[in-house]
């Protein structure tokens, strides 16, 4: 088992003030009640009954205390300081309840009201008046809409769940009942307990990055758990989760996807971003680990916190049945890992303790070897934890249950093979994961490994999601974590101009500008030609002489060239090129009759090769982000694409590169030689570094970028400009 840290956060300048209300020393009830069935009431019922240590001040001027503790009339009564309030009153007193808070000092305030934003118009400006009366008195606000909150180590338990253990998961949460889930199922489980948990409401005030910098601070927390059904600042979070995810893991669901990803878009990008897939990317880019099913939430946080990592993702398996093997191995391989090819003098050793019946091979099945002695596992998990080819151990089979399937007298044999793996655990640094089908029923032996600090999973799915997150999470930290982003280039002034134009003309670039964005900043781009009439052809012959050209429409109108007609290809000489001219003039003129037609541009074509795109777009959450997958006219087709955002690390960009499931084609397949992947991620790399320097550029597309052994071409050059963005 790996420990953790509480080493302070990277770039972390100064201590998040939310530790000074999430572990209240005082705390008001506005609202208290003597009714059972009022949230007012199961507070105190949750604090008292929780052994809360600190001052409890119930507000009621109707009644003269509940459960015993004096109630006071008003906020200003108060005879101590109070760090936290518990607002259980309806919406439209939160103004006023405020301006009381800000007056006395309170420090945060958990809003349980509805009625607001969510509601409309009117409840949106109630909404900004109780965040403008907060922000006047320097009260930090909770919600509101939210299910309240809890920090277990404070005993402070306003919610007055029963029965939830403390321990090192903190847990914030969009979703009152995906917490009530995930308490129902650590009471079951029996050895997973929670630190903090926040209901974030309505994101008023406080968001995911706030809550999640409080958890990388907080001590009692080893992983941070977050359901996630919308970011306010994905940028925010983005940089928070950076800085701490090496300091403790993080992990994610997030429901859903994004209305932003449907919308109709203009560019090819526009229309891939916003996606459920690219937050995915995204947050995996910054080193969190991404759930995508509610049921492993908890078991993936628990692994994590118990075993923080594994160095890669070769994992050896044990297993007692040849049909789990073959389970294991196929699930193994959907996550990604990888079965770790053992040593001849491991092979050898698990030779010399198995049945002659047994597969030495990864999987390993000990062929019954274990039906009489159940301790053979725990020598078979300590010999492939040795070698050096493994970086994970996975158990798998009907461990725990021998003394239940064969005999009783078995019993002793489990568990003493039990203390050998938990020995192991303690000295290998390796993560050793088991699966047993008698888990459900909590055998003595599955309970002292658990208890122990070794995970015990009921579903072989839910264990290879825990190796799965493990194996990221170490891979990020050997190889992600501290590369330097890319910075963004010099802006130059005549590029600046030309934004500029194109801003007070009310339009995007148009390709032979985009172009010329990219020619100065360093990317290779093909020579070309506008001709803005039909005699001015004749300069692109004597330019490029009689090898095939191709045209292409130059106007602010006509978003998609090929559906109006506006490119033809494989032109040699001057008279085919005024012929194409008049066919596309004639073409894009039916297509738009009004359209504002500036010419043709004419470059050489491209070379055959692997067609692949490149865009970015600034989405509204998350800031810049950059695409890269197959391309041409099958990019929204086979949405085989990669995102991250904007800056990019070397690493990042290779990963881009990596990521795709066609990265097959990329390496060349029936005979074709393997693209120049390193020219690909310089590539990326400099579209980073311009995005970085220009506000104005809005959305762009590289489509196609042509791959070649030896570089690329860039064959269409598209950028949407920014309007709200001024070029200076």
């Amino acid at each position: 088992m790996t420990e953790t840290t509480t080493t302070a956060m990277p770039g972390a300048t100064h201590k998040s003030p939310l530790h000074d209300f999430l572990a209240p020393d005082s705390i008001a009830i506005v609202g208290a009640s003597a009714d059972p069935t009022k949230r007012g009431y199961k507070a105190m019922v949750g604090l008292i009954k929780g052994n809360y240590r600190g001052r409890i001040y119930p507000l009621n001027p109707k009644v003269p205390e509940i459960l015993g503790v004096p109630t006071y009339a008003s906020l200003d009564d108060i005879p101590g300081p109070v760090d936290l309030a518990l607002i259980c009153t309806p919406a439209a007193t939160l103004p006023g309840l405020m301006a009381e808070c800000g007056r006395k000092g309170v420090k945060g305030a958990v809003i349980l009201a509805s009625g607001f934003r969510e509601t409309g118009p009117e409840g949106a400006k109630l909404e900004q008046q109780v965040l403008d009366a907060a922000r006047a008195g320097g009260v930090r606000i909770i919600g509101p809409n939210t299910s309240g909150m809890f920090n277990l180590h404070k005993n402070v338990n306003l919610l007055d769940l029963r029965n939830v253990k403390a321990g090192d998961i903190g847990f914030i949460s969009q979703s009152g009942n995906m917490l009530l889930a995930l308490v129902l199922e650590a009471e079951n489980n029996g050895h997973v307990g929670f630190s903090t948990y926040v209901g974030p409401g309505n994101q008023t005030d406080i968001g995911f990055n706030d809550y999640l910098r409080y958890l990388g601070e907080e001590e009692n927390t080893r992983v941070a758990t977050l359901y996630v059904e919308g970011f306010r600042d994905g940028q925010r979070f983005l940089q928070a989760a950076r800085e701490i995810t090496p300091v403790k893991p993080v992990v994610v669901y997030k429901s859903g996807a994004t209305e932003l990803g449907k919308k109709a878009a203009s560019s090819h990008t526009g229309a891939l971003a916003g996606s459920y897939e690219m937050t995915v990317d995204l947050l995996k880019q910054v080193g969190v680990s991404v759930v995508r099913h509610s049921d492993q939430i908890l078991p993936v946080a628990e692994g994590l916190a118990l075993m923080q990592q594994a160095r890669g993702r070769r994992v050896a398996v044990i297993a007692d049945g040849g049909g789990q093997a073959t389970i294991t191995s196929d699930r193994l391989s959907d996550a990604g890992l990888e079965l770790a090819e053992l040593s001849a003098a491991t092979r050898k050793r698990l030779a010399d303790i198995l049945f002659a019946q047994a597969s030495l091979a990864n999987p390993i099945d000990v062929a019954g070897t274990s039906d009489a002695d159940p301790e053979v596992l725990a020598r078979c998990m300590e010999i492939v934890a040795d070698d050096d080819n493994v970086d994970a151990v996975f158990l798998v089979g009907m461990f725990g249950g021998y003394h239940t399937r064969f005999a009783e007298s078995l019993l002793g044999g489990e568990m003493r093979a039990a203390e050998s793996m938990i020995e192991l655990a303690r000295r290998c640094g390796k993560p050793l994961v088991i699966y047993s089908l008698y888990a459900p029923v909590k055998p003595p032996a599955l309970r002292r490994l658990h208890e122990a600090g070794l995970p015990v999973y009921a579903s072989i799915e839910h264990a290879v999601k825990v190796l799965q997150a493990l194996a990221e999470r170490g891979i990020y930290l050997q190889h992600q974590h501290g590369q330097p982003l890319q910075s963004g280039v010099t802006p130059l002034e005549t590029m600046q101009a030309m934004f500029a134009r194109a801003q007070n003309e009310g339009r995007d670039l148009y390709e032979f500008e985009a172009k010329t964005l990219l020619r100065e900043h360093g990317i290779a781009v093909a020579e070309e030609v506008v001709a803005h009439g039909a005699d001015e052809l004749a300069a692109a012959v004597a330019k490029f002489g009689e090898q095939p050209l191709a045209m292409k429409v130059v106007s602010k109108d006509i978003l998609h060239k090929s559906d109006a007609g506006g490119v033809k290809l494989n032109l040699v000489g001057e008279a085919a090129l005024r012929a194409a001219f008049d066919q596309i003039m004639t073409s894009c003129r039916a297509y738009d009759a009004n359209a504002d037609i500036r010419g043709v541009l004419v470059t050489p074509m491209a070379r055959k090769g692997t067609e692949v795109i490149i865009g970015v777009v600034r989405d509204p959450i998350f800031g810049p982000v950059l695409m890269f997958g197959l391309g041409g006219i099958f990019v929204e087709i086979l949405e085989d694409v990669a995102f991250r955002a904007i800056p990019l690390s070397r690493h990042d960009a290779e990963a881009m590169v990596g990521q795709l499931k066609g990265r097959k084609i990329l390496a060349g397949v029936r005979g074709e030689l393997p693209v120049d992947k390193a020219a690909l991620v310089d590539l990326l790399l400099k579209v980073s570094s311009i995005v970085s320097a220009y506000p104005q550029l809005s959305e762009l597309d590289l489509n196609p970028v042509i791959a070649y052994p030896d570089g690329y071409a860039v064959v269409d050059a598209r950028i949407i400009t920014n309007r709200a963005v001024a070029s200076s």
